[in-house]
């Protein structure tokens, strides 16, 4: 069965769990959505899907140095939710300016298209968790948007540059789309600020003007 035809037997279920099945299956599609990041080995990109699977692991394994108290719960909920509207408008690299600015808009169309498959309560909870993330205000999203950051900085870091050389960056335009891990968590920066020098040290940053 290919995606476009007919799912009779969904029919046939419960139409909640239909919806949720649904939903599901059309989150397989982040496996496809390539990012600008390499993985660690620098053999191929990263995809969505594995972004957001790496993210989860960071908070599980870093919760113990966010700044505020947070829910580790909803902060993995968070990480797990908040690439997933990419299905429908792709990846948007932070040092892509013309992606960058649209990318606000095209995720808000993604959102509404894609949560609406779920059952009505999931769809709001679902939704208000992204609008959280995507907001960076609570506790909880301050400390994912961290690490949503750091992520690609260490893979960054491990390949030798990676999207730093693709895009021409240098440390303070770097800094500038990283500075919310320093909201999230202060140890996070700390290690991150190393991550920097050391990148500038190595020609993988552009150093400051």
């Amino acid at each position: 069965m290919t995606p476009k035809e007919p799912r009779v037997w969904l029919e046939r279920l419960d139409s909640r769990l239909a919806a949720q099945l649904q939903f599901l299956i059309e989150a397989d599609r982040l496996k496809c959505v390539l990012r600008g990041c390499r993985i660690a080995d620098g053999s191929r990109r990263e995809n969505s899907a594995e972004h957001s699977w790496h993210l989860a692991l960071f908070a599980i394994v870093l919760c113990e140095w966010a700044t505020d108290t947070v829910d580790l719960s909803r902060v993995i909920q968070m990480l797990v939710l908040h690439d997933i509207i990419e299905i429908e408008c792709g990846d948007s690299p932070v040092h892509d300016k013309d992606l960058s600015a649209s990318k606000a808009a095209r995720e808000a169309v993604a959102a509404e298209k894609l949560f609406r498959i779920l059952p009505a309560d999931q769809r709001v909870r679902f939704h208000d968790l992204w609008e959280e993330f995507e907001e960076a205000q609570s506790p909880d999203a301050r400390f994912a948007k961290a690490l949503n950051r750091l992520q690609p900085v260490l893979l960054n870091h491990l390949v030798g540059g990676g999207t730093w050389l693709d895009y021409d960056v240098d440390e303070e335009q770097e800094r500038s789309v990283t500075r919310n891990i320093a909201a999230g968590s202060a140890a996070l920066w700390e290690a991150a600020e190393l991550v920097f020098a050391e990148a500038v040290q190595n020609g993988w940053l552009k150093p400051r003007l």
